[in-house]
């Protein structure tokens, strides 16, 4: 149950016997009675002053409060970031401050944006960016969400897309203190020892050959090694370092790890894409003929000013 604020009279109003009736109202509910201290009281995100002829208000902080809310440097999304200092601005204008306390929670608040980098421009303004709010027909048609998970602002490129299709986007993040604290155990494993995407660069063309593998990076290696001892045509990167008498270097010198993840779908589209991000900058040993045109990926690309497979994030 929420808080419940009593203005009573002491002189007439005994607010022990009102706990006591409450008390008994059902022998699941227990209330509890916190009166003012010094005329003032904390109720919710205020305290409340008493003075002889009136009462003014205060925003109050718990002890444990810290000026931490998300970064503005944190690839988070846009929407996510401002929803506090909103919230705080909100507040600001919403409660009837005096000009005192107003200028003083003012000060906090240009202090939380500091200390989490947040540009000085909307310290200033006031304001913060808020989304365009579209207009739209009645309709009882149902709407359609479609929710992403934000990398980077790629996702950003690749949902303005959607939202022309009338569909309403929804961001969620994985990169969380939770998520790091509980996988913590994983960053021991070997890399090698994973699947996904991967690529084998020429040691002296330095021209990458893009793959994936459903099994581990290490088994997918040596496969193509093999291939290079007994000359087979089974491997395509293989057959390039024979036909110009290149050497075969170590997995460490040879294979990058571009995204670890299971064999499937996603997979096969993380493979294209990264395959597609060398073709366009014609620097690959894949067959050409595999390549078509594709405009998620365009837009991926177009969004870095040195587009380059190995800092990209995907879709």
């Amino acid at each position: 149950m929420d808080d419940i604020l009593i203005i009573f009279d002491s002189n007439h109003t005994d607010i022990q016997a009102i706990l006591t009736d409450f008390n008994t109202l059902h022998s699941n509910l227990k209330f509890t009675a916190e009166t003012e201290t010094d005329n003032m009281i904390n109720y919710l995100d205020v305290t409340i002053h008493r003075n002889p002829t009136d009462w003014k208000m205060s925003t109050y902080r718990k002890p444990t409060f810290t000026d931490t809310i998300i970064p503005y440097t944190s690839n988070h999304p846009t929407q996510h970031k401002f929803a506090a200092v909103r919230y705080l601005y909100n507040r600001l204008n919403t409660y009837d401050l005096p000009t005192e306390e107003y200028k003083r929670e003012e000060q906090i608040i240009h202090n939380i944006l500091v200390n989490n980098s947040f540009p000085t421009r909307q310290q200033e303004t006031h304001t913060t960016p808020k989304l365009k709010k579209q207009t739209e027909p009645n309709s009882t048609e149902k709407k359609k969400w479609a929710t992403f998970t934000y990398i980077g602002k790629e996702t950003t490129f690749i949902t303005n897309i959607f939202r022309r299709a009338n569909i309403k986007i929804a961001f969620r993040t994985e990169n969380t203190i939770g998520n790091r604290l509980l996988h913590r155990e994983q960053q021991t494993i070997d890399k090698y020892m994973l699947s996904g995407a991967y690529e084998l660069t020429c040691p002296i063309y330095k021209k990458p050959y893009v793959g994936q593998t459903g099994r581990n990076f290490t088994l997918r290696f040596n496969e193509h090694r093999q291939a290079f001892r007994t000359n087979s045509h089974t491997s395509k990167f293989a057959q390039n370092l024979i036909e110009h008498n290149h050497p075969f270097g170590t997995i460490q010198n040879t294979m990058q790890i571009l995204r670890r993840h299971k064999k499937g779908p996603h997979l096969n589209t993380l493979e294209r894409f990264y395959i597609y991000a060398e073709y366009v900058n014609n620097n690959h040993k894949n067959d050409s003929q595999t390549v078509f045109p594709n405009r998620l990926f365009d837009v991926l690309l177009n969004a870095h000013s040195k587009p380059h497979p190995h800092t990209l994030s995907t879709p």
